[in-house]
Protein backbone atom coordinates (compact mmCIF):
# COMPACT_ATOMS: atom_id res chain seq x y z
CA UNK A 1 0.00 0.00 0.00
CA UNK A 2 1.47 3.33 -1.06
CA UNK A 3 -0.59 5.71 1.09
CA UNK A 4 1.09 7.07 4.18
CA UNK A 5 -1.33 7.68 7.03
CA UNK A 6 -0.83 10.49 9.49
CA UNK A 7 -1.70 8.16 12.37
CA UNK A 8 -1.90 4.38 12.63
CA UNK A 9 -3.62 3.18 15.80
CA UNK A 10 -3.14 -0.38 17.00
CA UNK A 11 -6.19 -1.59 18.90
CA UNK A 12 -9.88 -0.66 18.88
CA UNK A 13 -10.71 -0.68 22.58
CA UNK A 14 -11.70 2.40 24.55
CA UNK A 15 -8.24 3.99 24.22
CA UNK A 16 -7.78 3.27 20.53
CA UNK A 17 -11.28 4.36 19.52
CA UNK A 18 -10.99 7.58 21.51
CA UNK A 19 -7.64 8.34 19.89
CA UNK A 20 -9.24 7.67 16.50
CA UNK A 21 -12.09 10.07 17.25
CA UNK A 22 -9.66 12.85 18.15
CA UNK A 23 -7.17 12.41 15.33
CA UNK A 24 -9.74 11.94 12.58
CA UNK A 25 -11.78 14.90 13.82
CA UNK A 26 -8.54 16.92 13.60
CA UNK A 27 -8.52 15.95 9.89
CA UNK A 28 -5.55 13.63 10.30
CA UNK A 29 -5.67 10.62 7.97
CA UNK A 30 -6.20 7.86 10.55
CA UNK A 31 -6.23 4.07 10.35
CA UNK A 32 -7.11 1.72 13.23
CA UNK A 33 -5.85 -1.86 12.98
CA UNK A 34 -7.43 -4.29 15.42
CA UNK A 35 -6.62 -7.98 15.85
CA UNK A 36 -9.96 -8.89 17.43
CA UNK A 37 -13.48 -7.54 17.61
CA UNK A 38 -13.96 -3.79 18.05
CA UNK A 39 -14.34 -2.78 21.69
CA UNK A 40 -11.69 -4.88 23.41
CA UNK A 41 -12.35 -5.66 27.07
CA UNK A 42 -15.14 -3.07 27.04
CA UNK A 43 -17.52 -5.42 25.22
CA UNK A 44 -17.21 -7.97 28.04
CA UNK A 45 -18.77 -5.58 30.55
CA UNK A 46 -22.45 -6.28 31.13
CA UNK A 47 -23.27 -2.97 32.81
CA UNK A 48 -21.46 0.35 32.62
CA UNK A 49 -22.88 2.73 35.22
CA UNK A 50 -19.92 5.03 35.89
CA UNK A 51 -19.22 6.49 32.45
CA UNK A 52 -19.76 10.26 32.75
CA UNK A 53 -22.86 11.55 31.01
CA UNK A 54 -24.32 8.07 30.52
CA UNK A 55 -26.68 6.79 33.20
CA UNK A 56 -26.40 3.07 32.39
CA UNK A 57 -25.37 1.15 29.30
CA UNK A 58 -23.44 -2.00 28.43
CA UNK A 59 -19.96 -2.32 27.03
CA UNK A 60 -21.03 -3.48 23.58
CA UNK A 61 -23.33 -0.50 23.04
CA UNK A 62 -20.70 1.95 24.28
CA UNK A 63 -18.02 0.42 22.06
CA UNK A 64 -20.28 0.51 19.00
CA UNK A 65 -21.14 4.15 19.68
CA UNK A 66 -17.42 5.03 19.85
CA UNK A 67 -16.78 3.08 16.63
CA UNK A 68 -19.54 4.88 14.70
CA UNK A 69 -18.37 8.23 16.07
CA UNK A 70 -14.80 7.62 14.88
CA UNK A 71 -15.98 6.48 11.44
CA UNK A 72 -18.23 9.53 11.12
CA UNK A 73 -15.10 11.71 11.24
CA UNK A 74 -13.40 9.64 8.53
CA UNK A 75 -11.39 7.19 10.65
CA UNK A 76 -10.76 3.91 8.81
CA UNK A 77 -11.07 0.73 10.93
CA UNK A 78 -9.81 -2.72 9.91
CA UNK A 79 -10.78 -5.47 12.38
CA UNK A 80 -9.80 -9.12 12.80
CA UNK A 81 -6.42 -8.63 11.16
CA UNK A 82 -3.24 -10.47 12.11
CA UNK A 83 -0.19 -8.25 12.52
CA UNK A 84 3.10 -9.87 11.54
CA UNK A 85 5.64 -7.15 12.39
CA UNK A 86 6.29 -3.54 13.32
CA UNK A 87 8.90 -1.09 12.09
CA UNK A 88 8.67 1.84 14.50
CA UNK A 89 11.96 3.71 14.05
CA UNK A 90 12.41 6.60 11.63
CA UNK A 91 10.10 9.28 10.29
CA UNK A 92 7.81 6.75 8.59
CA UNK A 93 6.61 3.74 10.57
CA UNK A 94 5.30 0.52 9.03
CA UNK A 95 2.93 -2.21 10.20
CA UNK A 96 2.92 -5.45 8.21
CA UNK A 97 0.05 -7.94 8.26
CA UNK A 98 0.27 -11.70 7.91
CA UNK A 99 -1.72 -11.56 4.66
CA UNK A 100 1.06 -9.55 3.01
CA UNK A 101 -0.48 -6.10 3.25
CA UNK A 102 1.46 -3.32 4.96
CA UNK A 103 0.55 0.17 6.13
CA UNK A 104 2.79 3.16 6.63
CA UNK A 105 2.25 6.03 9.03
CA UNK A 106 4.02 9.15 10.23
CA UNK A 107 3.00 8.35 13.81
CA UNK A 108 1.70 5.31 15.70
CA UNK A 109 -0.51 5.01 18.78
CA UNK A 110 -0.29 1.62 20.47
CA UNK A 111 -3.46 0.58 22.30
CA UNK A 112 -3.51 -3.23 22.09
CA UNK A 113 -5.04 -3.61 25.55
CA UNK A 114 -4.68 -6.70 27.72
CA UNK A 115 -6.17 -10.13 28.37
CA UNK A 116 -7.38 -12.03 31.43
CA UNK A 117 -4.66 -13.48 33.63
CA UNK A 118 -4.79 -17.25 34.16
CA UNK A 119 -4.27 -19.04 37.48
CA UNK A 120 -2.02 -21.64 35.82
CA UNK A 121 -3.12 -24.49 38.09
CA UNK A 122 -4.01 -28.12 37.24
CA UNK A 123 -7.31 -28.47 35.42
CA UNK A 124 -7.64 -24.85 34.30
CA UNK A 125 -6.79 -25.53 30.65
CA UNK A 126 -8.84 -28.73 30.68
CA UNK A 127 -12.06 -27.05 31.76
CA UNK A 128 -11.81 -23.77 29.84
CA UNK A 129 -15.14 -23.53 28.09
CA UNK A 130 -16.41 -26.49 30.08
CA UNK A 131 -17.06 -24.77 33.37
CA UNK A 132 -14.23 -22.23 33.58
CA UNK A 133 -14.78 -18.76 32.12
CA UNK A 134 -13.24 -15.28 32.25
CA UNK A 135 -16.35 -13.37 31.10
CA UNK A 136 -19.60 -13.19 33.07
CA UNK A 137 -21.40 -11.38 30.27
CA UNK A 138 -20.43 -14.01 27.72
CA UNK A 139 -21.12 -17.15 29.73
CA UNK A 140 -23.34 -16.30 32.71
CA UNK A 141 -26.47 -17.63 31.03
CA UNK A 142 -24.95 -21.14 30.84
CA UNK A 143 -25.05 -21.39 34.64
CA UNK A 144 -28.70 -20.78 35.42
CA UNK A 145 -29.67 -22.24 38.81
CA UNK A 146 -26.17 -23.66 39.34
CA UNK A 147 -23.66 -23.14 42.14
CA UNK A 148 -20.59 -21.32 40.90
CA UNK A 149 -17.45 -19.59 42.19
CA UNK A 150 -15.70 -16.32 41.40
CA UNK A 151 -11.94 -16.03 41.93
CA UNK A 152 -10.58 -12.59 42.80
CA UNK A 153 -11.09 -9.58 45.03
CA UNK A 154 -10.93 -6.51 42.81
CA UNK A 155 -13.67 -4.45 41.22
CA UNK A 156 -14.18 -6.81 38.31
CA UNK A 157 -14.51 -9.86 40.55
CA UNK A 158 -17.09 -8.32 42.86
CA UNK A 159 -19.09 -6.54 40.18
CA UNK A 160 -19.25 -9.62 37.98
CA UNK A 161 -20.17 -11.79 40.98
CA UNK A 162 -23.22 -9.58 41.50
CA UNK A 163 -24.07 -9.87 37.79
CA UNK A 164 -23.79 -13.66 37.99
CA UNK A 165 -26.42 -13.83 40.73
CA UNK A 166 -28.93 -13.06 37.96
CA UNK A 167 -28.25 -16.59 36.70
CA UNK A 168 -26.69 -18.77 39.39
CA UNK A 169 -28.40 -20.08 42.51
CA UNK A 170 -25.27 -19.40 44.59
CA UNK A 171 -22.00 -17.53 44.00
CA UNK A 172 -18.97 -18.13 46.23
CA UNK A 173 -16.24 -15.49 46.05
CA UNK A 174 -12.77 -16.86 46.81
CA UNK A 175 -10.07 -14.32 47.62
CA UNK A 176 -6.47 -14.75 48.74
CA UNK A 177 -6.45 -11.85 51.22
CA UNK A 178 -8.53 -11.01 54.30
CA UNK A 179 -9.91 -7.87 52.63
CA UNK A 180 -10.91 -6.80 49.14
CA UNK A 181 -9.04 -4.47 46.78
CA UNK A 182 -12.28 -3.19 45.24
CA UNK A 183 -14.04 0.13 45.73
CA UNK A 184 -16.23 0.25 48.82
CA UNK A 185 -19.48 0.46 46.87
CA UNK A 186 -18.60 -2.75 45.00
CA UNK A 187 -17.82 -4.52 48.29
CA UNK A 188 -21.08 -3.35 49.86
CA UNK A 189 -23.10 -4.41 46.82
CA UNK A 190 -21.65 -7.92 46.98
CA UNK A 191 -22.02 -8.28 50.74
CA UNK A 192 -25.70 -7.35 50.75
CA UNK A 193 -26.55 -9.88 48.01
CA UNK A 194 -28.10 -12.97 49.66
CA UNK A 195 -26.84 -15.29 46.91
CA UNK A 196 -23.16 -14.45 47.53
CA UNK A 197 -20.91 -16.18 50.08
CA UNK A 198 -17.24 -15.49 50.80
CA UNK A 199 -14.17 -17.64 51.38
CA UNK A 200 -11.29 -15.38 52.37
CA UNK A 201 -7.52 -15.95 52.67
CA UNK A 202 -7.81 -18.88 50.30
CA UNK A 203 -6.66 -19.87 46.83
CA UNK A 204 -7.72 -22.57 44.38
CA UNK A 205 -5.13 -25.27 43.83
CA UNK A 206 -6.77 -27.53 41.23
CA UNK A 207 -9.94 -28.06 39.20
CA UNK A 208 -11.49 -31.46 38.63
CA UNK A 209 -14.48 -33.05 36.94
CA UNK A 210 -15.66 -35.59 34.40
CA UNK A 211 -15.94 -33.85 31.05
CA UNK A 212 -17.15 -30.69 32.78
CA UNK A 213 -16.01 -28.87 35.90
CA UNK A 214 -17.47 -30.40 39.06
CA UNK A 215 -15.24 -29.22 41.91
CA UNK A 216 -12.12 -27.35 42.90
CA UNK A 217 -9.52 -27.84 45.61
CA UNK A 218 -9.08 -24.78 47.84
CA UNK A 219 -6.22 -24.08 50.25
CA UNK A 220 -6.70 -21.88 53.33
CA UNK A 221 -3.44 -19.92 53.24
CA UNK A 222 -2.91 -19.26 56.99
CA UNK A 223 -3.30 -22.94 57.93
CA UNK A 224 -2.48 -24.80 54.72
CA UNK A 225 -5.68 -26.79 55.11
CA UNK A 226 -7.23 -27.97 51.86
CA UNK A 227 -10.85 -28.77 51.10
CA UNK A 228 -13.00 -29.63 48.13
CA UNK A 229 -15.68 -27.21 46.94
CA UNK A 230 -18.40 -28.49 44.64
CA UNK A 231 -19.06 -26.03 41.81
CA UNK A 232 -20.39 -26.33 38.28
CA UNK A 233 -18.75 -23.15 37.10
CA UNK A 234 -15.86 -20.86 38.00
CA UNK A 235 -15.23 -17.32 36.77
CA UNK A 236 -11.65 -16.08 37.11
CA UNK A 237 -10.98 -12.35 37.58
CA UNK A 238 -7.40 -11.98 38.81
CA UNK A 239 -6.21 -9.17 36.59
CA UNK A 240 -4.95 -8.74 33.06
CA UNK A 241 -1.72 -9.18 31.16
CA UNK A 242 -0.73 -6.46 28.67
CA UNK A 243 -0.70 -7.51 25.01
CA UNK A 244 2.83 -6.25 24.49
CA UNK A 245 4.74 -9.36 23.37
CA UNK A 246 5.36 -7.94 19.86
CA UNK A 247 7.05 -4.87 21.34
CA UNK A 248 9.71 -6.62 23.41
CA UNK A 249 13.06 -5.42 22.11
CA UNK A 250 11.40 -2.59 20.21
CA UNK A 251 10.16 -0.34 23.02
CA UNK A 252 10.98 0.20 26.67
CA UNK A 253 8.80 -2.06 28.82
CA UNK A 254 8.74 -2.29 32.61
CA UNK A 255 9.06 -5.41 34.79
CA UNK A 256 5.35 -6.20 34.18
CA UNK A 257 5.84 -5.93 30.39
CA UNK A 258 3.78 -2.73 30.28
CA UNK A 259 4.84 -0.02 27.82
CA UNK A 260 6.63 2.80 29.61
CA UNK A 261 5.15 6.21 28.74
CA UNK A 262 5.50 9.73 30.06
CA UNK A 263 2.66 12.09 30.97
CA UNK A 264 2.10 12.83 27.27
CA UNK A 265 1.82 9.10 26.42
CA UNK A 266 5.16 9.23 24.59
CA UNK A 267 7.08 5.96 24.41
CA UNK A 268 10.84 5.48 24.10
CA UNK A 269 10.60 5.96 20.31
CA UNK A 270 9.89 9.34 18.73
CA UNK A 271 6.50 9.46 17.03
CA UNK A 272 5.19 6.38 18.87
CA UNK A 273 2.63 6.81 21.64
CA UNK A 274 0.70 4.33 23.79
CA UNK A 275 -2.53 4.31 25.80
CA UNK A 276 -4.92 1.99 27.63
CA UNK A 277 -4.31 -1.27 29.44
CA UNK A 278 -0.93 -1.82 27.76
CA UNK A 279 0.85 1.03 29.59
CA UNK A 280 2.36 1.42 33.05
CA UNK A 281 -0.48 2.64 35.27
CA UNK A 282 -2.42 1.82 38.42
CA UNK A 283 -6.10 2.09 37.47
CA UNK A 284 -7.76 0.28 34.57
CA UNK A 285 -11.16 1.75 33.81
CA UNK A 286 -12.95 2.75 30.62
CA UNK A 287 -12.63 6.38 31.69
CA UNK A 288 -8.87 6.16 32.25
CA UNK A 289 -8.44 4.48 28.86
CA UNK A 290 -10.42 7.20 27.07
CA UNK A 291 -8.38 9.88 28.87
CA UNK A 292 -5.11 8.26 27.81
CA UNK A 293 -6.39 7.85 24.24
CA UNK A 294 -7.20 11.57 24.20
CA UNK A 295 -3.73 12.53 25.44
CA UNK A 296 -2.02 10.18 22.98
CA UNK A 297 -4.04 11.63 20.10
CA UNK A 298 -3.26 15.24 21.05
CA UNK A 299 0.43 14.38 21.53
CA UNK A 300 0.53 12.69 18.12
CA UNK A 301 -1.09 15.78 16.60
CA UNK A 302 1.57 18.00 18.20
CA UNK A 303 4.30 15.69 16.94
CA UNK A 304 2.98 15.85 13.37
CA UNK A 305 2.73 19.65 13.50
CA UNK A 306 6.35 19.87 14.62
CA UNK A 307 7.39 17.58 11.77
Amino acid sequence: MNDIYDVIIIGAGAAGLTAGIYTSRARLNTLILNEGAVGGQMVLTNEVANYPGVETTNGYVLANTMKMQAKSFGCKIKSNVKIASYQLEGLVKEVALEDGRSFKGRSVILAPGGRPRSLNIPGEETFKGSGISYCATCDGDFFRDKEIAVIGGGNSALEEAVTLTNYASKVTIIHQFDRFQAFEHAVEEAKKNPKIEFIMESEPRAFSGNGRLQSMTIEHLPTGERKNLKVEGTFIFVGYLPNTEPFKGLLELNERDEIVVDRDMKTSISGVFAAGDCINKKYRQITTATAEGTIAALSASDYLRQM
